[in-house]
Formats: structure tokens, sequence, C-alpha cells
């Protein structure tokens, strides 16, 4: 008889090979690979199949199919619903992740019991706390509905058997990689459980139409412990981001099948738990410095909601050979590529200058329209002029200098007026497309050297 042989699995991406490597063929991390015994794989124990929905099931026309719109359950925080893309639907399958500490219990402990108070019947699953432990948490955070039934287990199959008692609506693991199957040999948290549990848990969704919550844990490098099959498999996947010294956190959705990928939810973390920051413009700006170069307004577009931000510059003269070039929520490859443009288009000398760039409130601009209020706020630490307060800037940069147009300009300028705002530069291309307005002047621009002029008058 052939002896079995150990096969090994990547824990990032999934990926057998009958040999260790130190570089896994598949997504190419390093010292990824696992050894797994034929026995981790196979099935002590063996159950019936179950029967998978829409087997044997007719291939339908498209037209034929019947439109039901979908139907979504508020979770009682505008925040938390507007990620989601105006709620939970039924039979989803939803993956929050973020760094230990974040907020991810506390925020899921608190939808649920907003939807145990409105009827629903809530499972909240823990494999890393005990029930007096969340009982304990649930008395801070005010938590108190009949509906919400707290279950401390590890075993999905006795997980599972609770599922089919219970019957609820809703349903909170925390978290899946604590979760195991005790047929499979494997330890939990090993890239077969996860897939399993997760496969499982999926199954369970679509059949019975209960919308599942999974809590994941997060590498050092920011991405979803366990294999990246886990992202694939589940209809949405939300990142909590932020710092633990700080009280505010962004809820970001990075895979959404129902709603948006761009939407943003600003939390603000309190004695009573997480609390929605409905109006995060005036947040972000309450405590702008007056009268210091290098700061810059900009309107950024985050999914439908536009959002103002204080981009901020310093630059000093370098003491080393090369200078330095330090960012924090832009990217530095661009930066750099801004930097050239801004030396050679607009005749500003930066060869011997460090420059540091750092966007207020820990958000992250990627959009191209943010490219013109970085050179300004660059621009005026250079020159040590401030840019005037009521001022906002917007328009994305080309390496021949030309200041080109942006999307939704409109709807900035709204925002900038809102917030009592008294003049915008933007590309002319959109100003000539922008309505009149008599509170808040619109400055068009062609080129960089003249929003630079404009700017500092």
């Amino acid at each position: 008889m052939a002896k079995k042989r150990n096969s090994y699995i990547c824990s990032a991406c999934g990926m057998e090979t009958a040999g260790w490597m130190g570089k896994c063929p598949g997504c190419g991390a390093w010292n990824t690979l696992e050894e797994q015994s034929p026995e981790a794989s196979s099935v002590v124990e063996s159950k019936p199949a179950k029967q998978r929905p829409g087997t044997g099931a007719l291939a339908l026309r498209l037209n034929d199919i019947p439109e039901d719109n979908v139907e979504r359950t508020s979770l009682g925080m505008k925040e938390l619903d507007r990620v989601l893309g105006g709620g939970v639907v039924e039979g989803s399958l939803i993956l929050v992740g973020g760094d230990p500490g974040i907020g991810k219990s506390t925020l899921l402990l608190q939808a649920s019991d907003f939807l145990a108070k409105q009827g629903g019947k809530v499972l909240y699953i823990s494999g890393e706390e005990s029930a007096r432990q969340i009982r304990m948490r649930a008395s801070r955070l005010h938590v108190d509905a009949d509906n919400l039934l707290i279950l401390s287990e590890n075993a999905m199959d006795a997980a599972e058997r609770r599922w089919e008692e219970v019957k609820p609506d809703f349903m909170i693991v925390d978290s899946i990689q604590t979760m195991y199957r005790p047929d499979m040999a494997s330890a939990p948290g090993s890239v077969s459980q996860i897939r399993e549990c997760t496969s499982l848990l999926m199954r369970m969704a679509k059949t019975t139409g209960c919308a599942v919550f999974l809590v994941g844990h997060v590498t050092k490098e920011g991405a979803i412990a366990g294999p990246r099959v886990l992202e694939h498999m589940v209809d949405a996947v939300l990142y909590f981001e932020g710092d633990r010294q700080h009280e505010y956190r962004i809820l970001r959705a990075v895979k959404n099948r129902f709603g948006s990928v761009n939407e943003i939810g600003l939390f603000e973390m309190r004695d009573t738990g997480m609390v929605g920051v409905e109006n995060p413009s005036e947040l972000l700006l309450s405590e702008r410095i007056k009268n210091v170069p290098g700061s810059c307004v900009h309107c950024a577009i985050e999914g439908s909601r536009p959002m103002l931000v204080d981009v901020q510059a310093l630059a000093l003269q370098t003491a080393y050979g090369t200078p330095r070039r330090t960012t924090n929520g832009f990217e530095n490859g661009r930066l750099a590529l801004l930097l050239a443009v801004l030396e050679k288009r607009a005749g500003i000398p930066l060869f011997n200058q460090d420059v540091y760039i750092n966007i207020a409130g820990g958000l992250e601009l990627s959009e191209p329209a943010a490219d013109l209020p970085l050179l300004a706020s660059i621009a005026s630490s250079v020159r040590d002029i401030c840019i005037p307060l009521d001022w906002a800037v917007m328009g994305e940069v080309g390496l021949a200098g030309e200041v080109r147009a942006i999307t939704q300009v409109e709807r900035r300028v709204a925002e900038c007026a809102r917030l009592g705002f008294k003049a915008v530069v933007v590309p002319r291309a959109n100003s000539k497309r922008i309505k009149s307005s008599q509170n808040i002047k619109i400055y068009g621009v062609d080129t960089l050297s003249e929003a630079i002029s404009v700017i500092m008058g």
C-alpha cells in the first residue's frame, strides 16, 4: 500500500502543493506554506450530505426571472446602514475585519440589540469570550433586549444544532478564526478549518434567509487573517480603521454585492459604545489652526457623500544629500510625480526641501481631485504664505501642468457653501458648468501656475 504523503497549504491564498517551498507559487508570499497531514483534511465521522440549494434547477431566460425588490433591514445606525447600502439583506454573509480593540464586537453588539428590540431573533456566538464577559460589556453599552441570545461556543456542529433549535433571523460569529469542525483533524484557525466553517455558514444563511455577520482577525499587513478565499465567499467585506488611542473610527466597504464599495461610515467611540458622526466635514475641520502656511481644504467624495478634509504639508530645507518624502494618507509615488510637476511647471524649487504630507482625520485620499490642493499646500509651506481659511481647492493636475476637470464638482461646491466657505478654486472646464451662486465665488483655472497665483494672491 502506498504511503500517504503530507501536503502543504498556503495560509495566504489557500493553494496546496506537494512539497514545501519558501515562496508560494500562487500568491508569491514568503514562508506561508504550512504542512498538513492527509488525516487533517479527512472527515473522521461521516455525515449525510446536505442538499444544496438550486440543485437540479432548470436554466431560465434572464427576462423570465421575476424581479424581486431586495428588502433591507436597518441596523439602527445610519452610518452602518450607509456602508451596507441601506441596511442588511436577508440571507447575506458579511465579514467585518479590523485591528484588535478597534470596536468590531462593540458595534455588532449594539446592532444586535437594535435588531432584537425591533422583533428579530438574534443569536450572538462568541468563540473568544464567555457569556459573563459579554454580559458585562452589554451592561456597559445598555444592551438589554430579550430576543438577544448569547452562545459561547467554538465547535461548529454544536453551533449548528443551536441554530436549528433557535432559528434566528440574524446571527453574529465572533470570530470565524476561533470556530472549528470537530470532524476535521486540523487546528482551529487553519486554512481548511476557516474554509469549511465559512462554507457551512454560507450554506445555512442562503437556505434559511438568516443574515450572518462574521468577525475576522487582521494580520500585521492589514489583511483578513486566513486564505483570501474567505473574502471571495462572503457577500460584503467591511474594514474597521482607526487608531485605538483616538476616539474616531472609519468603517469602509471594500466589497459589497448589494451596494457601493466606496461608502464609508464615521463613528465616535464613547463610554456607551459607537455613535455615528452624521456631519464629518465639520468634525474634520474643527481642529484646524488659523494663519498657518501649508494647510489647504479639499472637498473629497467618499461614495455618495462629500467630505471636507484638511490637506497639510510641511516643507523645510533638508540636512541630507537626498531630500525626504513622507506621506500619511496619500500615495507616495503620486507625491513624487506631483512634486516634479510643481518644480518644472510652477518654478518652485524642491530639490533641497524635505516634504511631509498629512491628511488630517486619518482619511486616505486616492482620487485625482486631490492633486491641486496637495500642491497648493506645498507651495504655501515653501513660500510661507497662508491660504485663506474660507477657500477650498480641488482639481486634477497633469504632467504638462494643466488642471483637468473632476467629477461631481457641483456637489463639492454645494458642500463648501453649506459650511460657509467664501471661494473655491476648480478647473475652468468645471467652472463653466457650475450654476452661479451668491454665497460662494468660483475661480476657474487652466494651469497649475495660474492656480497658485490665484490662491497666493
